[in-house]
């Protein structure tokens, strides 16, 4: 493919992209906004001046579902949705603004692929016009 100029986009999911630190996870839910899309509780910060990325993680509750196999299958849909339109998301915001985002899993049963991913991608526009006001 040498030679060509096409653009890219990079559909990965690295680490620096995962949510994982104890100290960011307690700041998004102390002082972060949240808004309700079903199937999705949607928590949001601002990430600090020193961000790199958006950072994302997806939690699913055990109350709701008892099985792990359809808590694991229900994140992995939530997380390759986002791994496929967090371009999305880039061009939402301006240039070096960074969020955190905790998606919980609200709803009661196991959605299709599609459902998931469009819903993902219109809370996309919902937090847009959140973090607009």
């Amino acid at each position: 493919m040498e030679g060509t100029n096409h653009t890219y986009r990079k559909y990965s999911f690295p680490k620096q992209e995962r949510l994982s630190s104890k100290k960011s996870i307690d700041a998004l839910f102390t002082k972060g906004a949240s808004f309700y899309f079903y199937p999705f509780s949607v928590r949001f910060l601002l990430a600090e001046e020193n961000a790199t990325c958006h950072q994302f993680m997806v939690s699913v509750s055990k109350r709701n579902f008892k099985r792990a196999v359809d808590r694991n299958r229900i994140k992995r849909l939530i997380r390759e949705s986002y791994r496929l339109h967090k371009h999305l998301l880039n061009a939402l915001l301006p240039e070096g603004k960074f969020l955190l985002i905790a998606y919980i899993y609200t709803g009661k049963e196991i959605h299709p692929f599609d459902f998931v991913e469009s819903k993902l991608v219109d809370s996309f526009k919902r937090l847009k016009s959140k973090i607009d006001k």
